[in-house]
């Protein structure tokens, strides 16, 4: 059976409790995919693939369903430590070439470095594949404005949550997810 998606939602959510994997099932919940079968694949965003609203996603699926995400995780039982996820994506500007997904996470970032370190690594992925000459040594902006003018990006966007872990020794996670439909 071969698949390839046709359609992509991005999704992020944050949990609390006394056990880690309670945590992240809470994340889950918060993110709206916690009763999917999750496999977690790599990193490429489908030629021709769509970007939907999650609602929109949410109606196609149903529980129980394996369903194909790129998972971005990070949890701490540190009170008071900032963590953060985000998922890049990268698409090419011809719709029938593939583009990138790019998994962060991260402590301490704020969820507006998150996201620009998310997007830059999935546009700096498909610049390589691309031939699309880039400076590494420049900030993401000014990287940003090369992958524009080649004409060959056509769009990066990003989702992303920042938290700070609760206090009272309890699990903090933040998960952020493309789902593949």
């Amino acid at each position: 059976m071969r698949s390839v998606p046709e359609r992509m939602f991005l999704t992020c959510g944050v949990g609390v409790h006394r056990e880690k994997l309670a945590s992240f099932e809470m994340a889950l919940r918060d993110a709206g995919i916690a009763y999917f079968n999750l496999v977690r694949v790599s990193s490429i965003f489908p030629p021709r693939c769509q970007i939907i609203l999650r609602e929109e996603g949410l109606q196609i699926l149903q529980p129980g369903e394996i369903v194909h995400v790129v998972l971005a995780e990070m949890a701490t039982n540190e009170a008071g430590r900032h963590i953060a996820t985000s998922i890049g994506v990268a698409r090419p500007a011809d719709p029938d070439k593939y583009g990138y997904l790019s998994e962060h996470h991260t402590f301490g970032q704020t969820e507006q470095e998150a996201s620009d370190y998310a997007e830059d690594l999935a546009a700096t992925m498909l610049a390589t594949t691309l031939g699309i000459p880039f400076d590494a040594e420049k900030d993401y902006n000014a990287r940003r404005e090369q992958y524009l003018i080649g004409g060959q990006i056509v769009d990066t966007t990003s989702k992303t949550i920042a938290t700070e872990a609760s206090p009272g020794g309890v699990w903090t996670t933040a998960i952020s997810a493309a789902i593949l439909i």
